[in-house]
């Protein structure tokens, strides 16, 4: 059995009325059990639990701590293409936005790690558009070798590939793949999707399930926050999460929150959800799941992530750059998104340590065995 299998048996109408009918019986028997299964993450983030936010914060606090300390993992996308084929409606590299478009020759690439490493990063993102022709496998092989000798931990965020051709990769470095279903709604999915490989909702809701199949050391997951109803879409994520860690139970997993940010010719949010809403995500998240690693990009605000960083959160980015050569080879042109919070990597790891934690710039494998 695949995922969509089990994803098949759900109703997206009945699992949101069910999340928006819980009540606060339902939280407080939620938060005071020791393990907590799906039914109890629909309640932890539910409208129910708005007023039981500082509790959460409390327990979410503790979990994280008595899981993974206090040190909070360093990371940096490295983009090394905006070409793309797909038509997205909310992403500033879809296909049909004019924009310059560019990809990284070798030694840009090379230019863009040396920059990177005079920030301090030892674990990198690399990135593209969905272009086969141009930045298809052999470009994503090719790039995993030039930058492996520079870099402890290699991510990946890229279009869905075959199985074989992740077994293909790994070997070179490549350690983690993030997937991001963007929304779990079929109908909409298909709305926002309406031209390339990525309008293939199936392909891409099987996507973990090949990596898993693959042995890839960690996989990340996510939603495109504001696309759909908020709720929803995260309980598919943790029903998601859920399988996967049952059935590939040697790879690891962590969960992103990217919220729907401006871009050139962008989307309105069709849900919005506020500060309050994602602490309480995030803060669900991590009481539900104890090992599940949570990141939080530049997208958000100075003012949030310095308020999240103790809640759960295990991962954080900082100076990034989300257009190709945008650290040394190219630092004007478009990129995919807008982000909030410019700080510099030096500034965000000043901040950590002022909290009494430990910014980790190295494999955080090493960093937890510490």
């Amino acid at each position: 059995m695949n995922f969509e299998s089990l994803f098949n048996r759900y109703s997206w109408d009945d699992v949101k009325e069910s999340i928006y009918s819980k009540t606060a019986a339902d939280v407080e028997r939620a938060l005071a059990r020791q393990r907590r299964d799906l039914e109890d993450f629909k309640a932890l983030i539910s409208p129910a639990a708005a007023a039981y936010l500082e509790p959460m914060a409390r327990l979410s606090h503790q979990i994280t701590q008595k899981r993974f300390g206090k040190v909070l993992q360093m990371y940096v996308p490295l983009y090394l293409s905006n070409e793309c084929q797909n038509i997205c409606t909310y992403c500033g590299f879809s296909f049909d936005n004019k924009l310059p478009r560019r990809t990284l020759t070798d030694a840009e690439i090379l230019k863009e790690v040396e920059a990177i490493k005079e920030l301090g990063y030892d674990h990198v993102l690399l990135v593209t558009g969905e272009a086969n022709q141009t930045v298809g496998v052999p470009y994503l092989k090719n790039a995993v070798k030039l930058v492996s000798p520079y870099f402890s931990h290699i991510s990946m965020e890229v279009q869905p590939l075959d199985q074989y051709e992740y077994e293909e990769l790994t070997p070179l470095g490549l350690n983690t793949v993030l997937v991001y279903q963007e929304t779990y709604h079929r109908e909409d999915y298909k709305k926002h999707h309406p031209k390339g490989k990525k309008s293939n909702f199936s392909y891409r809701l099987d996507t973990p399930d090949r990596l898993g199949k693959a042995g890839i050391h960690k996989m990340g997951l996510g939603v495109l926050i504001g696309l759909e109803d908020w709720r929803t879409d995260s309980f598919f994520t943790a029903l998601h999460l859920d399988y996967l860690e049952r059935k590939y139970w040697k790879t690891r997993y962590s969960i992103s929150f990217p919220r729907l940010r401006p871009h050139s010719g962008g989307l309105a949010p069709k849900v919005e959800m506020n500060d309050r809403e994602l602490v309480q995500l995030i803060c669900a998240y991590r009481i539900f799941n104890e090992e599940v690693e949570l990141s939080l990009s530049t997208r958000e605000s100075e003012k949030f992530r310095n308020h999240v960083i103790k809640l759960g959160i295990t991962s954080i980015s900082a100076g990034s750059k989300t257009n190709p050569g945008g650290y040394a080879v190219e630092p004007q042109s478009l990129e995919q998104f807008e982000i909030d919070d410019a700080r510099s990597p030096q500034e965000i790891a000043a901040m950590i340590r002022a909290q009494g934690y430990e910014p980790v710039w190295k494999d955080w494998d090493a960093a937890l065995a510490r």
